[in-house]
């Protein structure tokens, strides 16, 4: 059983652009709940099948699988939730660790947030000067919420 740990936080200013690649993703769910999520994602020209269970901590059981790009843009026009994720996530290497950082479109436009997975719960990172609040355990923050609950709804931002 994989298991994915990571942080987010919420992300200051542009300075991260200037060295970070960017891939597109569009992502949907087929089931999301609190204990279990089923995601269908196109990654560039890359598609998985990811299933996630319930978050524990900052860690949960994660299992991703790759599947054709058509099924996978098949399952999106079919399967899936409405509205969509749609997103270009931007990944830059700093130290050993690799932040990812998602720039939401669409009904998600405006929120930018990073995740860094780590080796274990309580492996320190150094956070980079374009990192803000920590949002790890607030699951609005979730792609699998902001598929149902779109940031351009929020009322407190």
């Amino acid at each position: 059983m994989g298991i994915e740990i990571e942080r987010k936080f919420l992300v200051q200013g542009d300075r991260w652009r200037s060295n970070a690649a960017a891939t597109f993703y569009r992502q949907g769910y087929i089931l999301a709940t609190k204990e279990r999520v089923v995601r269908v994602r196109i990654a560039g020209d890359r598609a998985y099948l990811t299933i996630k269970g319930e978050t524990i901590g900052i860690g949960r059981a994660e299992y991703e699988y790759p599947i054709p790009v058509a099924d996978a843009a098949e399952m999106l026009d079919t399967l899936c939730d409405r509205p969509q994720i749609e997103k270009t996530r931007h990944r830059l290497a700093i130290g050993d660790l690799v932040w990812e950082i998602d720039e939401f479109y669409g009904e998600n436009q405006g929120l930018i947030v990073a995740e860094v997975e780590l080796p274990h719960a309580d492996y320190p990172i150094q956070a980079p000067e374009w990192i803000g609040e920590e949002v790890t355990q607030d699951p609005r923050y979730y792609n699998a919420y902001l598929s149902k609950h779109p940031y351009q709804t929020w009322e407190i931002k």
